[in-house]
């Protein structure tokens, strides 16, 4: 069996953005101020020249910035420090917060160099995440960036800023906010289980990118380098369904949009979500939900309640 699994591109290289903050942002409460990604080599000076004189440091006397940013190290290892957490050393997978008006200070060990894909944020959704302790002085070094999806959540900021226009832009402030979960998440995912958590989220964006597929689970957990039942086990315990229930629930869920357009037919729904009939995609829909699809459908069209998913749709 052949299949791909579609990533994220990785970010170019040396590229950081700058932006003014606007009138509109604070009806959002949240606004992106700036946001890059650099590859800092062995030996290279740090930080690179060129950024604005606010943001520029040495070492020696540190920085204190009147936003926040989150830095996520992707490759390579050094140390972040502030008065709160005291000297860390920093490795790859790791992230850290830079909170407004704190001292701060970061840079790379000189023998490997790094990575780093960063964000800044204001607003008032900054605010109120430090009066929750999401953001918080004393736990701003997280180890579990990788697992928690800050990595994926950085790169949907970088591909947004670079296409932005002038002035504010909804999108990005949303995809800032995508950036802030992934940070709270880290509070949970441990780095040791980075590597089966990414695999999971990968195979969720495959299975539903791939509705009408056959897919063999054992070849796909293969594909994503871990073993099948340590697989299944987590994924399990990430989304409530075993792998092939997994597909099957989504693949019932689209069912139910499509036989919401009463010009589709059972045979249409069938052959465009991989049944193969229509008659097992009947038997599989009322297992789930109770009704066969034509009952369904009538009881929608003449806007009577219909009976809630059951247990039984993970059968």
């Amino acid at each position: 069996m052949i299949f791909s699994i579609q990533k994220i591109p990785h970010t170019p290289l040396n590229y950081f953005r700058y932006l003014p903050v606007t009138r509109e942002a604070a009806r959002w409460g949240v606004v992106v101020t700036a946001a890059g990604f650099t590859h800092i080599p062995p030996g290279a000076p740090y930080p690179p020249a060129r950024h604005p004189a606010g943001h520029h440091f040495e070492w020696a006397q540190g920085r204190v910035l009147d936003a926040c940013q989150i830095v996520l190290i992707t490759a390579g290892r050094g140390w972040f420090e502030t008065q709160a957490t005291g000297r860390r050393e920093v490795e790859a997978g790791a992230a850290f917060s830079v909170l407004p008006r704190v001292w701060h200070r970061y840079r790379p060990d000189p023998a490997t160099g790094w990575e780093e894909s960063w964000l800044e944020v204001q607003g008032s959704v900054v605010d109120a995440l430090r009066r929750a302790r999401v953001l918080a002085a004393d736990t701003a070094l997280r180890r579990g960036a990788l697992a928690a999806g800050l990595d994926g959540a950085l790169e949907a900021v970088h591909t947004r800023i670079r296409e932005a226009r002038p002035g504010f832009d909804p999108e990005l402030a949303a995809r800032a906010l995508g950036v802030l979960a992934a940070w709270d998440e880290t509070r949970r995912v441990g780095p040791a289980r980075s590597r089966i958590v990414r695999a999971v989220a990968e195979a969720e964006h495959h299975l539903a990118a791939h509705l009408a597929e056959p897919v063999n689970m054992r070849e796909l957990a293969r594909h994503l380098g871990v073993a099948y039942s340590h697989f299944r086990r987590v994924f399990h315990k990430h989304t409530g369904f075993a792998p092939w229930q997994y597909m099957l629930h989504l693949r019932l869920a689209q069912a139910r949009r499509l036989l919401a357009a009463p010009d589709v037919t059972l045979e249409d729904a069938a052959g465009q979500l991989g049944f193969s009939s229509a008659f097992h995609l009947s038997a599989a829909f009322k297992r789930a939900f109770g009704l066969a699809p034509s009952r369904w459908r009538r009881q929608l069209l003449k806007n009577q309640p219909v009976p809630p998913t059951t247990g039984a749709d993970t059968a």
